[in-house]
């Protein structure tokens, strides 16, 4: 497993803004990060579409330098509207931005 600094990992995500601001028409984008349980850490991107917000995310795990590896590929949304469930299950983030 290739481990990969916290900013490493940013600066990549934060190179497709542009692209997928003008490819799936999305109002604004940024990075989501959240410390999971014991060493999971969860990366990707918040993105603002239609007045609603959405959380879209892969796992890592976190080592004891804090450097992260992917656990596996798939991406989870999150929406910000309480009553909407979580969709897991996209093989990569492109997916993941069509569906919102």
């Amino acid at each position: 497993m290739e481990y990969l600094t916290r900013e490493q990992i940013i600066n990549d995500l934060q190179q497709s803004f542009q692209p997928y601001i003008d490819k799936f028409d999305i109002e604004d984008i940024g990075i989501f990060e959240e410390e999971g349980q014991d060493d999971q850490y969860f990366i990707g991107y918040t993105a603002r579409k239609e007045g609603k917000t959405y959380h879209i995310h892969t796992p890592f795990k976190k080592n004891n330098h804090g450097e992260l590896t992917p656990i596996k590929n798939e991406w989870t949304i999150e929406s910000d509207e309480p009553e909407r469930e979580d969709i897991r299950g996209f093989k990569d983030v492109e997916s993941a931005l069509r569906e919102i």
